[in-house]
């Protein structure tokens, strides 16, 4: 039980087809009657089971992302209807019939995958995919997997059943996209009329709309959370890189507390946070990698000798005496970004420096740098065009 997936069978002709799914997918775990065992179970890692599968269902939707039940969909939802808690934690749920026909996605479409699995699975059997979620039959925008795909994080999740109905009823629903990738049509077909995409929240507002899809990094404004979140849902791309020094020992209480302290002066989301960089004599720091850990950051480390070849405001030469480099944090965050300046050069507070970079995007005309009342401190806050 270490595949993703269980694929159950309770007939002869289900068992042929369970095992012909084994054979095709690496992803699946095999349960079907021992009375229909073929004798090669054991070398092929399948379970046979005896008694009704009424006994084995509720340990399979808690065990696994995905349940195939090849049987009928009646059959399944009476097993699977007492053990439904929440779209955000039940497993795929999709059935096939005994002759695998049709594969029918029955729970969990969109979150937990079932739409996709259900078509992975009729591709292999030639079946024909049955999905009946309102997104995928009109081929719109799947308001609760929008960005997906690129690790965009929803924030306000609340908001998106009454947004997916104003999507798929075809009412007026502004995209406003100020930063994170752009490629997320994924049909071959132009995007509807009803839908109209803009890079900052000022061109938004110059014609009405019915509901938003807001993806930023920014912290919004309380009129722009009133104005755009009212019936949004809101979106955090992962584009922001942080460059991080720190002395040795420093604590991860105090590394991520300086970081939470700049991005919520800087007005951003730490959600929106992609990596961490840093020098590779840091890239064993304990507090480092708790903070990575803790956040689910990956850590990105850089040599000396590559941190001096990007050319930062104020270069140390004490810096340089003790780890061979001018600058940790500001280098080390333009390095991993690709980006040709910070949002915030370089703040220090105790034993950590932290710069922040946005990964290059088209919209970088909406996420202006400005310096604070106090440049000497090196702190540069991004603004969007409309705050």
């Amino acid at each position: 039980m270490n595949k993703p997936n269980a694929v159950v069978a309770i007939t002869k002709h289900g068992t042929a087809i369970a095992r012909r799914l084994q054979t095709e997918l690496p992803d699946v775990d095999v349960y079907y009657p021992e009375k229909f065992a073929h004798g090669d179970e054991a070398e092929r890692s399948i379970t046979t089971y005896s008694g009704s599968v009424v006994d084995h269902v509720p340990t399979l939707f808690s065990t696994y992302r995905g349940i195939v039940g090849i049987f009928s969909l009646g059959a399944m939802v009476r097993l699977v209807a007492p053990l439904l808690r929440d779209k955000k934690t039940d497993p795929a749920v999709v059935v096939i019939d005994d002759r695998a026909e049709h594969v029918i996605s029955v729970l969990s479409g969109h979150l937990g995958g079932a739409n996709t699995l259900t078509h992975q699975l009729a591709q292999v059997l030639g079946s024909r995919p049955v999905i009946t979620t309102a997104s995928d039959v009109g081929q719109t925008v799947p308001v609760d997997l929008f960005g997906r795909a690129f690790g965009w994080e929803i924030e306000n999740f609340e908001n998106v059943t009454q947004v997916s109905a104003a999507v798929v009823n075809e009412e007026r629903v502004h995209v406003i996209q100020e930063a994170g990738e752009t490629d997320w049509w994924p049909y071959p077909k132009p995007l509807p009329s009803y839908l109209s995409v803009f890079h900052s929240m000022a061109e938004a507002r110059q014609r009405p709309f019915d509901a938003a899809l807001v993806i930023t990094p920014r912290i919004l404004t309380e009129e722009e959370t009133k104005a755009f979140l009212t019936r949004g849902v809101l979106y955090r791309p992962k584009v922001m890189v942080l460059g991080i020094g720190c002395n040795r020992g420093t604590s991860a209480e105090e590394i991520d507390a300086v970081i939470a302290e700049t991005l919520k002066n800087a007005g951003f989301s730490i959600r929106s946070v992609r990596n961490v960089a840093t020098i590779d004599l840091k890239g064993d720091e304990p507090g480092l990698l708790e903070v990575c850990e803790k956040h689910h950051w990956s850590l990105v480390t850089y040599t000396a000798k590559q941190l001096n070849t990007v050319s930062i405001p104020s270069p140390s030469e004490t810096v340089f005496k003790h780890v061979g480099a001018y600058g940790v944090c500001e280098p080390a965050a333009r390095l991993s970004s690709g980006a040709d300046g910070w949002v915030v050069e370089k703040v220090r507070s105790g034993n950590v420096t932290v710069s922040v970079c946005l990964v290059p995007s088209n919209f970088g005309a909406n996420l202006l740098v400005v310096p604070t009342s106090e440049p000497e401190s090196g702190l540069f806050l991004a603004k969007g065009v409309s705050s």
